[in-house]
């Protein structure tokens, strides 16, 4: 099923994704695909449909750094940082404090998570309050900015949210706040991927 990105269309994700469904959505960078991060059925079908080794884990998306406080422990440092860069294309590395969710997602202590800059997911995760958001790609393949080709690409979920043309032309930085070092020249950033957010943007936060 494929619906628009306006009020019924999110209606309808929602509810596929709040009874155990798999939706792929707009993000501010790329085309992610989602479920809800509690549902393991959900979680192991999109590994599935993006083939995708089980021993790499998947990010979460939350709806706003008060909520992604409900699920991880923020550092003095990481909170600086998305209090800056979220909503927008930078997913940190924090530790996981729900205990559900670490069995669901089969983690040990930590999750990627980020706050999406992107009206149409945040709509979705203003009900939902956490989503399961990786990119929506067959393992290997490059992600989809254009909804025509991540539609044609993808199969096995259960709705798709065309929100158009994503503007983007890169994925979120993803980073780690390393405990505190002695000396202020070492890094304490560790950039596990390049992306939108540059790593000098945020070394001068700290």
């Amino acid at each position: 099923m494929r619906v628009s990105c306006n009020k019924e269309g999110i209606r309808q994700a929602v509810r596929v994704i709040k009874e155990g469904g798999v939706t792929v959505f707009p993000t501010d960078t790329v085309y992610g695909i989602g479920c809800d991060p509690y549902s393991k059925r959900a979680v192991e079908e999109i590994y599935k449909i993006k083939s995708r080794d089980v021993s790499k884990s998947v990010p979460v998306l939350a709806y706003s750094e008060k909520v992604a406080s409900q699920i991880v422990d923020f550092d003095d440092a990481t909170r600086r940082i998305v209090k800056k860069f979220w909503p927008g294309p930078l997913t940190v590395v924090l530790k996981l404090t729900d205990k559900a969710m670490r069995e669901s997602l089969n983690l040990e202590d930590k999750i990627a998570i980020r706050v999406p800059d992107s009206k149409c997911v945040l709509e979705i995760l203003k009900e939902c309050h956490f989503l399961v958001g990786t990119s929506a790609n067959v393992s290997g393949n490059g992600p989809y900015t254009n909804p025509d080709e991540c539609f044609k690409n993808l199969q096995g979920y259960d709705i798709f949210v065309d929100g158009g043309t994503i503007p983007s032309m890169t994925v979120s930085t993803i980073i780690e706040v390393k405990e505190e070092v002695g000396d202020k020249d070492d890094r304490r950033i560790k950039v596990l991927r390049e992306g939108a957010v540059s790593e000098e943007e945020i070394v001068e936060l700290l």
